[in-house]
Protein backbone atom coordinates (compact mmCIF):
# COMPACT_ATOMS: atom_id res chain seq x y z
CA UNK A 1 0.00 0.00 0.00
CA UNK A 2 1.30 3.11 -0.70
CA UNK A 3 1.11 5.97 1.68
CA UNK A 4 -0.05 9.38 1.02
CA UNK A 5 -0.47 11.52 4.12
CA UNK A 6 -2.54 14.54 4.44
CA UNK A 7 -0.96 17.69 6.39
CA UNK A 8 -3.36 16.74 9.38
CA UNK A 9 -2.34 13.31 9.38
CA UNK A 10 1.30 14.76 10.12
CA UNK A 11 0.26 17.25 12.65
CA UNK A 12 -1.49 14.73 14.54
CA UNK A 13 1.01 12.12 14.42
CA UNK A 14 3.56 14.23 14.93
CA UNK A 15 1.74 16.16 18.04
CA UNK A 16 0.94 12.11 19.63
CA UNK A 17 4.81 10.96 19.32
CA UNK A 18 5.94 14.47 20.82
CA UNK A 19 3.28 13.91 23.96
CA UNK A 20 4.22 10.11 24.18
CA UNK A 21 7.83 10.84 24.38
CA UNK A 22 7.56 14.56 26.63
CA UNK A 23 5.51 11.94 29.64
CA UNK A 24 7.55 8.57 29.46
CA UNK A 25 11.56 10.19 29.12
CA UNK A 26 10.90 13.48 30.59
CA UNK A 27 12.80 12.72 34.07
CA UNK A 28 15.71 11.31 32.16
CA UNK A 29 16.04 15.03 30.31
CA UNK A 30 16.16 16.49 33.94
CA UNK A 31 18.64 14.71 35.41
CA UNK A 32 20.74 15.93 32.16
CA UNK A 33 19.87 19.18 32.75
CA UNK A 34 21.35 19.09 36.27
CA UNK A 35 24.41 17.50 35.42
CA UNK A 36 25.03 20.06 32.78
CA UNK A 37 24.45 22.85 35.05
CA UNK A 38 26.99 24.83 36.30
CA UNK A 39 26.10 24.88 39.76
CA UNK A 40 26.08 20.60 39.26
CA UNK A 41 28.95 20.04 42.05
CA UNK A 42 27.57 22.54 44.31
CA UNK A 43 24.23 21.11 44.43
CA UNK A 44 24.15 17.80 43.11
CA UNK A 45 27.49 16.37 44.55
CA UNK A 46 27.89 15.70 48.18
CA UNK A 47 31.98 17.29 48.94
CA UNK A 48 33.02 14.22 51.20
CA UNK A 49 32.03 11.21 49.30
CA UNK A 50 31.70 12.79 45.86
CA UNK A 51 28.25 10.55 46.04
CA UNK A 52 24.86 11.97 44.37
CA UNK A 53 22.26 13.36 46.56
CA UNK A 54 18.68 12.27 46.51
CA UNK A 55 17.83 15.92 45.78
CA UNK A 56 19.13 15.14 41.90
CA UNK A 57 16.24 13.00 41.26
CA UNK A 58 13.73 15.14 42.79
CA UNK A 59 11.52 16.88 41.07
CA UNK A 60 11.90 15.01 38.07
CA UNK A 61 9.00 16.19 36.26
CA UNK A 62 9.02 19.79 37.09
CA UNK A 63 8.47 22.16 33.80
CA UNK A 64 6.64 19.23 31.82
CA UNK A 65 3.44 21.73 31.27
CA UNK A 66 5.17 24.35 29.55
CA UNK A 67 6.95 21.70 27.14
CA UNK A 68 4.18 19.65 26.17
CA UNK A 69 1.92 23.03 25.27
CA UNK A 70 5.16 23.56 23.19
CA UNK A 71 5.96 20.24 21.85
CA UNK A 72 3.39 19.44 20.25
CA UNK A 73 2.73 22.10 17.54
CA UNK A 74 6.54 22.41 17.25
CA UNK A 75 6.37 18.94 16.62
CA UNK A 76 3.75 18.52 14.03
CA UNK A 77 5.65 21.62 12.24
CA UNK A 78 8.71 19.88 11.96
CA UNK A 79 7.00 16.92 10.09
CA UNK A 80 4.92 18.76 8.29
CA UNK A 81 8.27 21.11 6.66
CA UNK A 82 10.37 17.91 6.85
CA UNK A 83 8.05 15.64 4.40
CA UNK A 84 7.18 18.71 3.02
CA UNK A 85 10.58 19.90 1.97
CA UNK A 86 11.93 16.14 1.07
CA UNK A 87 9.06 15.76 -1.16
CA UNK A 88 10.09 18.90 -2.88
CA UNK A 89 13.79 18.28 -3.29
CA UNK A 90 13.01 13.89 -4.02
CA UNK A 91 12.51 15.40 -7.38
CA UNK A 92 15.56 17.20 -7.77
CA UNK A 93 19.55 15.61 -8.42
CA UNK A 94 20.53 15.99 -5.00
CA UNK A 95 22.05 12.99 -3.34
CA UNK A 96 19.38 11.25 -1.28
CA UNK A 97 21.46 11.79 2.22
CA UNK A 98 22.03 15.69 1.46
CA UNK A 99 17.72 15.68 0.70
CA UNK A 100 16.97 14.25 4.56
CA UNK A 101 19.99 16.79 6.16
CA UNK A 102 18.37 19.93 4.13
CA UNK A 103 14.55 18.61 5.00
CA UNK A 104 15.70 17.77 8.60
CA UNK A 105 17.65 21.19 9.04
CA UNK A 106 14.55 23.12 7.69
CA UNK A 107 11.82 21.65 9.65
CA UNK A 108 14.42 22.60 12.64
CA UNK A 109 14.30 25.77 12.15
CA UNK A 110 10.68 25.76 12.21
CA UNK A 111 10.15 24.04 15.00
CA UNK A 112 12.69 25.74 17.17
CA UNK A 113 11.15 29.11 16.72
CA UNK A 114 8.37 27.39 18.48
CA UNK A 115 9.96 25.73 21.03
CA UNK A 116 12.30 28.23 22.34
CA UNK A 117 10.85 29.74 24.85
CA UNK A 118 9.45 26.52 26.57
CA UNK A 119 12.32 25.02 26.41
CA UNK A 120 14.01 28.06 28.24
CA UNK A 121 11.51 27.85 31.31
CA UNK A 122 11.62 24.01 31.06
CA UNK A 123 15.20 24.34 31.96
CA UNK A 124 14.95 26.87 34.93
CA UNK A 125 12.17 24.86 35.97
CA UNK A 126 14.17 21.80 36.17
CA UNK A 127 16.98 23.43 38.20
CA UNK A 128 13.86 24.75 40.96
CA UNK A 129 15.06 23.58 44.59
CA UNK A 130 12.53 21.71 46.05
CA UNK A 131 9.42 23.68 44.92
CA UNK A 132 7.07 23.46 48.10
CA UNK A 133 3.72 25.03 48.76
CA UNK A 134 3.25 26.64 51.93
CA UNK A 135 0.50 25.14 53.83
CA UNK A 136 -1.00 28.29 55.12
CA UNK A 137 -1.21 29.67 51.76
CA UNK A 138 -4.16 29.98 49.48
CA UNK A 139 -1.89 30.35 46.14
CA UNK A 140 -3.10 27.89 44.17
CA UNK A 141 0.11 28.14 42.00
CA UNK A 142 2.50 28.55 44.92
CA UNK A 143 5.25 26.39 44.65
CA UNK A 144 5.17 25.33 40.67
CA UNK A 145 8.72 25.11 39.43
CA UNK A 146 7.70 26.52 36.36
CA UNK A 147 5.89 29.85 38.24
CA UNK A 148 9.08 30.07 40.38
CA UNK A 149 10.80 30.08 37.14
CA UNK A 150 8.69 32.34 34.82
CA UNK A 151 9.29 34.97 37.75
CA UNK A 152 13.14 35.11 37.35
CA UNK A 153 12.57 36.69 33.87
CA UNK A 154 12.42 40.72 33.64
CA UNK A 155 10.83 40.27 30.40
CA UNK A 156 9.67 38.07 27.96
CA UNK A 157 12.02 38.90 25.43
CA UNK A 158 14.31 36.35 27.48
CA UNK A 159 12.96 33.76 26.91
CA UNK A 160 13.85 33.60 23.05
CA UNK A 161 17.31 34.27 23.85
CA UNK A 162 17.96 30.45 23.54
CA UNK A 163 17.12 30.58 19.88
CA UNK A 164 20.22 30.21 18.61
CA UNK A 165 21.86 27.69 21.04
CA UNK A 166 19.01 25.63 20.73
CA UNK A 167 18.97 26.02 16.58
CA UNK A 168 22.58 25.54 17.06
CA UNK A 169 22.01 22.22 18.57
CA UNK A 170 19.49 20.46 16.92
CA UNK A 171 20.22 21.43 13.69
CA UNK A 172 23.64 19.54 13.56
CA UNK A 173 21.77 16.61 15.47
CA UNK A 174 19.12 16.36 12.76
CA UNK A 175 21.41 16.94 10.20
CA UNK A 176 23.36 13.74 11.20
CA UNK A 177 20.45 12.00 12.72
CA UNK A 178 17.97 11.23 9.50
CA UNK A 179 20.05 10.93 6.97
CA UNK A 180 21.85 8.00 9.03
CA UNK A 181 17.76 6.75 10.44
CA UNK A 182 16.19 6.86 7.00
CA UNK A 183 19.77 4.52 5.58
CA UNK A 184 19.36 2.32 8.26
CA UNK A 185 15.24 1.85 7.47
CA UNK A 186 15.53 1.23 4.14
CA UNK A 187 18.62 -1.14 4.78
CA UNK A 188 16.39 -2.62 7.26
CA UNK A 189 12.98 -2.60 5.56
CA UNK A 190 15.20 -4.53 2.45
CA UNK A 191 16.89 -6.86 4.04
CA UNK A 192 13.77 -8.38 5.39
CA UNK A 193 12.00 -8.09 2.12
CA UNK A 194 15.37 -9.99 0.81
CA UNK A 195 14.47 -12.59 3.37
CA UNK A 196 11.20 -13.20 2.63
CA UNK A 197 10.12 -11.96 6.51
CA UNK A 198 8.77 -8.64 5.51
CA UNK A 199 5.17 -8.47 6.62
CA UNK A 200 4.02 -4.87 5.73
CA UNK A 201 2.05 -3.98 8.66
CA UNK A 202 2.01 -0.77 10.27
CA UNK A 203 3.41 -2.68 13.85
CA UNK A 204 6.61 -4.02 11.69
CA UNK A 205 6.74 -0.26 10.34
CA UNK A 206 6.99 1.45 13.66
CA UNK A 207 9.56 -1.39 15.06
CA UNK A 208 11.65 -1.14 12.53
CA UNK A 209 11.42 2.79 12.22
CA UNK A 210 11.72 2.49 15.91
CA UNK A 211 15.39 0.27 16.28
CA UNK A 212 16.72 2.85 13.32
CA UNK A 213 15.89 5.96 14.76
CA UNK A 214 17.32 4.88 18.35
CA UNK A 215 20.92 3.75 16.35
CA UNK A 216 20.74 7.11 14.71
CA UNK A 217 19.71 9.34 17.44
CA UNK A 218 22.19 7.48 20.22
CA UNK A 219 25.59 8.21 17.64
CA UNK A 220 24.45 10.99 16.42
CA UNK A 221 23.35 12.69 20.35
CA UNK A 222 26.92 11.28 21.66
CA UNK A 223 28.75 13.24 19.10
CA UNK A 224 26.68 16.51 19.69
CA UNK A 225 26.97 16.21 23.85
CA UNK A 226 29.53 19.60 23.41
CA UNK A 227 27.05 21.40 21.48
CA UNK A 228 24.00 20.40 24.42
CA UNK A 229 26.07 21.79 27.16
CA UNK A 230 26.46 25.13 25.74
CA UNK A 231 23.05 25.18 24.58
CA UNK A 232 21.89 24.47 28.66
CA UNK A 233 24.59 27.15 29.95
CA UNK A 234 22.89 29.37 28.03
CA UNK A 235 19.67 28.92 28.54
CA UNK A 236 20.07 28.38 32.38
CA UNK A 237 21.64 32.14 32.52
CA UNK A 238 18.82 33.18 30.22
CA UNK A 239 16.81 35.33 33.22
CA UNK A 240 19.98 36.46 34.73
CA UNK A 241 21.39 38.30 31.61
CA UNK A 242 19.13 41.61 32.76
CA UNK A 243 20.46 42.43 36.48
CA UNK A 244 19.26 44.99 38.74
CA UNK A 245 20.53 48.75 38.82
CA UNK A 246 20.46 51.77 40.99
CA UNK A 247 17.77 51.49 43.81
CA UNK A 248 16.64 47.96 42.37
CA UNK A 249 19.58 46.94 42.80
CA UNK A 250 20.46 48.29 46.54
CA UNK A 251 16.50 46.90 47.27
CA UNK A 252 18.20 43.60 46.53
CA UNK A 253 21.19 44.19 48.77
CA UNK A 254 19.22 44.56 51.83
CA UNK A 255 16.88 41.71 50.94
CA UNK A 256 19.80 39.15 50.98
CA UNK A 257 21.54 40.89 53.62
CA UNK A 258 18.63 40.37 56.05
CA UNK A 259 18.55 36.62 55.03
CA UNK A 260 21.96 36.51 56.70
CA UNK A 261 24.00 35.60 53.28
CA UNK A 262 26.74 37.26 51.43
CA UNK A 263 25.16 39.66 48.95
CA UNK A 264 28.37 40.53 47.42
CA UNK A 265 29.09 36.94 46.53
CA UNK A 266 25.85 36.76 45.02
CA UNK A 267 25.59 39.52 42.63
CA UNK A 268 29.21 38.58 41.43
CA UNK A 269 27.88 35.71 40.84
CA UNK A 270 24.65 36.98 39.30
CA UNK A 271 26.71 39.70 37.05
CA UNK A 272 28.94 36.68 35.92
CA UNK A 273 25.19 34.45 34.83
CA UNK A 274 24.60 37.55 33.32
CA UNK A 275 27.84 37.79 31.01
CA UNK A 276 27.26 34.19 30.21
CA UNK A 277 23.64 35.05 29.00
CA UNK A 278 24.65 37.55 26.35
CA UNK A 279 27.58 35.67 25.61
CA UNK A 280 27.82 34.00 22.10
CA UNK A 281 28.03 29.92 22.11
CA UNK A 282 31.56 29.49 21.00
CA UNK A 283 32.49 31.78 24.25
CA UNK A 284 30.37 29.95 26.45
CA UNK A 285 31.87 26.80 24.72
CA UNK A 286 36.12 27.97 25.70
CA UNK A 287 34.86 28.73 29.30
CA UNK A 288 33.61 25.34 30.14
CA UNK A 289 36.91 24.10 28.57
CA UNK A 290 39.05 26.33 30.40
CA UNK A 291 37.22 25.79 33.72
CA UNK A 292 36.17 21.75 33.33
CA UNK A 293 38.06 20.47 30.24
CA UNK A 294 36.82 17.75 27.92
CA UNK A 295 34.71 16.51 30.70
CA UNK A 296 33.19 19.53 31.39
CA UNK A 297 31.98 19.40 27.33
CA UNK A 298 30.55 16.17 27.33
CA UNK A 299 29.27 15.71 30.87
CA UNK A 300 25.74 13.86 31.06
CA UNK A 301 26.95 12.31 27.24
CA UNK A 302 26.43 8.83 28.54
CA UNK A 303 22.45 9.79 29.58
CA UNK A 304 22.01 12.07 26.35
CA UNK A 305 22.79 8.89 24.35
CA UNK A 306 20.41 6.63 26.03
CA UNK A 307 17.82 9.30 26.80
CA UNK A 308 18.02 10.16 22.64
CA UNK A 309 17.52 6.61 21.80
CA UNK A 310 14.56 5.49 23.90
CA UNK A 311 13.28 8.95 23.22
CA UNK A 312 13.96 8.86 18.98
CA UNK A 313 12.48 5.22 19.16
CA UNK A 314 9.77 6.42 20.87
CA UNK A 315 9.30 9.31 18.86
CA UNK A 316 9.46 8.00 15.63
CA UNK A 317 7.82 5.01 15.68
CA UNK A 318 5.24 6.26 17.17
CA UNK A 319 5.04 8.59 14.69
CA UNK A 320 4.87 6.40 11.59
CA UNK A 321 2.70 4.14 13.41
CA UNK A 322 0.18 6.90 13.80
CA UNK A 323 0.53 8.23 10.57
CA UNK A 324 0.17 4.82 8.91
CA UNK A 325 -3.14 4.15 11.19
CA UNK A 326 -4.63 7.95 10.61
CA UNK A 327 -3.58 6.96 6.60
CA UNK A 328 -5.41 3.74 6.58
CA UNK A 329 -8.25 4.95 7.87
CA UNK A 330 -8.93 7.52 5.86
CA UNK A 331 -8.58 5.45 2.60
CA UNK A 332 -10.93 2.92 4.41
CA UNK A 333 -13.44 5.54 5.29
CA UNK A 334 -13.06 6.88 1.88
CA UNK A 335 -13.59 3.52 -0.27
CA UNK A 336 -16.87 2.71 2.22
CA UNK A 337 -18.48 5.78 1.30
CA UNK A 338 -17.42 5.08 -2.45
CA UNK A 339 -19.01 1.95 -1.95
CA UNK A 340 -21.81 3.15 -0.67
Amino acid sequence: MSFNNTNTDILIAGAFAAFTVDVLVYPLDTIKTRLQSPDYKRLYTKSSTNALPRSLFRGLYQGIGSVILATIPSSGAFFTTYEGTKSILSHTSLPTPITHSVASSAGELVSCFILTPAEVLKQNAQMVSHPQRSPSSNKIFEGNATILALRKFNSPTQLWRGYTALAGRNLPFTAMQFPMFEHLRTSIQTYRKRKGIATGSMWEAALVTAVSAALAGSVAAVITTPIDVVKTRIMLSAADSDQPRGETQQKAVKAIEAQGRDAKAEIEKAQQAARGGRAGGLAVGREIWRTEGVKGLFRGGALRGVWTALGSGLYLGVYESGRRYLEGRRVGVAEGLRVE
